[in-house]
């Protein structure tokens, strides 16, 4: 299966702040608010939603086709993600700006305060995917995900156009979007993943309900962190599944990028709904339990081990062939 991931590439800057921002903010002064976190931690990462959910594919052995804007700094990234399974020749470089960046500092309780600075990104609504398509042989799904919003709601666009599936991931674009613009991001995909959250801003913003969501979309994928992922579909009852077990919790950063890399892995190696939901829970899991988006390795061995622990014998016998 030949999957094309768009969306943003991009270099964490990930701090740690040994307290509660909640204890640091003052209700009725939030209007002018004016806060500086003394952090005790800095690391410098790669990510972005794109390169990261194409790193996961990677790592379960998909030869997945990432499609963003980045700037000429981007050369060792390339290297690394390459390396790593990822094919890159579909990426964009720009001559004049930077390759995104993602800053973040996360609390004590997991909480998080971030800013994202576009850079390269906004260049990305210049690219077409009937090259890419040309080049490949064909596209047999688009992930459409957090990007230069122009970028996102063109490669629906064509997506619809040329006939290829999609699955539209909005993500923390969602804020800069209206209604309108959701819509047409939306509307005819195979897929639609967001939180549990987006999920409310977004049908806050279209006035649809769970049931007319589905008139626009196959199948709805929503995360509820710790209780999980719901989903939903035309022909398909609602139902969820548990997170998978963890053996520590190290920086939540990617967790959803991760979870899509496994959720979709699944889908291509032909497997239900439900054990997609699961691979991408245990592969959330292995982001969750390593600070950094890509710092992770899929074991066969113990990624089977630990999907039986998590769902049975019966979702580990199933995954295994496709590890191998």
């Amino acid at each position: 299966m030949k999957i094309a991931v768009t969306g943003s590439i991009a270099t964490d800057h990930l701090m740690h702040f040994p307290g509660r921002f909640a204890d640091q903010l003052i209700a009725d002064q939030l209007h002018k608010v004016s806060l500086s976190f003394l952090v005790d931690e800095l690391v410098l990462r790669r990510g972005g939603v794109a390169a990261n959910i194409a790193f996961g594919m990677a790592q379960l052995g998909l030869r997945p086709i990432l499609v963003g804007a980045v700037g000429t700094d981007f050369e060792d990234y390339r290297s690394w993600l390459e390396r790593h399974g990822v094919d890159c020749d579909s990426v964009h470089v720009s001559e004049v700006a930077h390759t995104a960046r993602f800053v973040c500092t996360t609390d004590i309780e997991m909480c998080q305060i971030a800013s994202f600075y576009a850079g390269a990104m906004s260049e990305a609504r210049n690219i077409e995917l009937a090259p890419v398509a040309a080049r490949v042989g064909g596209l047999d799904l688009v992930v459409v995900s957090a990007n230069d919003p122009d970028a996102m709601l063109r490669h629906s666009e064509e997506c619809r156009q040329r006939g290829y599936p999609f699955a539209a991931d909005p993500s923390q674009q969602l804020a800069r979007m209206d209604g309108k613009d959701v819509i047409s991001l939306i509307d005819g995909a195979d897929y639609l993943l967001t939180n549990e959250y987006e999920k409310s801003l977004l049908q806050s913003k279209v006035g649809l309900t769970d049931e007319q969501l589905l008139e626009r979309v196959k199948v709805r994928v929503t995360t509820l962190g710790k209780d999980g992922v719901e989903i939903a579909g035309r022909d398909v009852a609602p139902f969820r599944v548990p997170i998978a077990r963890e053996l520590q919790v190290a920086e939540p950063t990617g967790v959803g990028d991760g979870f899509r890399a496994g959720f979709f892995a699944a889908i291509s190696w032909g497997l239900s709904l439900e054990r997609a939901a699961q691979v991408g829970s245990l592969l959330a899991t292995l982001v969750l339990e390593t600070v950094g988006t890509q710092e992770y390795e899929v074991r066969a061995d113990l990624f089977v081990k630990r999907l039986a622990e998590s769902y049975g014998d019966e979702a580990a016998e199933e995954v295994r062939p496709h590890l191998s």
